[in-house]
């Protein structure tokens, strides 16, 4: 379950795979902000054709992570600071539900696998972990506790606010002094949701959310 493993994934189609692929370089900003989106040069990086991307821009669009001007062609969106407390507004009320959900409904399976990532993370010593290994563990996490929540739509939606947040932690991850601390947070989720604490999962992942907002706009 380690995010850092390089299994190579397994996607529908080859758009799944140029969207997958093209929306983790505009999280992890290895496509800066602002940048124009080359289609072909993607299209060659990905081992593609210029449809697959084309279709995956379309998506990645509707996620607000590129937006295109009519013959000005496609840009990685902007990342702005103000944007924080909109998404902050949103993930403050839905974080909190995914993991309440994840604590009540969840099989003993699901639920023994979020306990076991705990053990996994409690393990690594996070300050020794590059940027993108780091951002991994968080967008990991996440993402099975969105999983866990059992709720396609809620997932869908989570997992969008929380790509867009990501870009904000990764534009200010090295002015943070207390980084590790954030993911770290994550272990005592994951085993309150492990052990049907709903309540208590509940509040962890609201004071997870509102930590994070206070940690980058202390270093704003």
């Amino acid at each position: 379950m380690n995010p850092t493993t390089t299994d190579e994934p397994v996607y529908a189609s080859l758009a799944d795979k140029a969207y997958a692929e093209i929306s983790d370089r505009l999280i992890m900003l290895d496509i800066p902000p602002m940048t124009a989106i080359d289609d072909v040069a993607l299209a060659k990086s990905l081992d593609v054709g210029r449809t697959p991307v084309r279709e995956a821009l379309k998506r990645l669009e509707i996620d607000r992570l590129v937006v295109s001007y009519p013959r000005r062609g496609t840009f990685a969106t902007a990342v702005d600071i103000t944007d924080l407390a909109y998404i902050s507004e949103l993930r403050v009320q839905l974080e909190p539900l995914a993991a309440r959900r994840a604590a009540e409904s969840a099989s003993a399976a699901v639920l023994a696998e979020l306990v076991e990532m705990a053990d996994e993370l409690d393990e690594v010593d996070v300050r020794s972990l590059t940027r993108d290994e780091l951002m991994r563990w968080d967008l990991h996490v996440h993402r099975a506790i969105y999983r866990a929540a059992g709720n396609p739509h809620l997932e869908d939606t989570l997992v969008r606010y929380d790509n867009l947040a990501t870009r904000i932690f990764c534009l200010f991850l090295e002015r943070m002094s207390h980084f590790d601390s954030h993911v770290g947070e994550h272990s005592g989720l994951l085993r309150a949701i492990g052990a049907r604490s709903a309540d208590e999962a509940e509040q962890l992942a609201c004071d997870h959310v509102l930590g994070f907002e206070e940690a980058i706009r202390a270093v704003v």
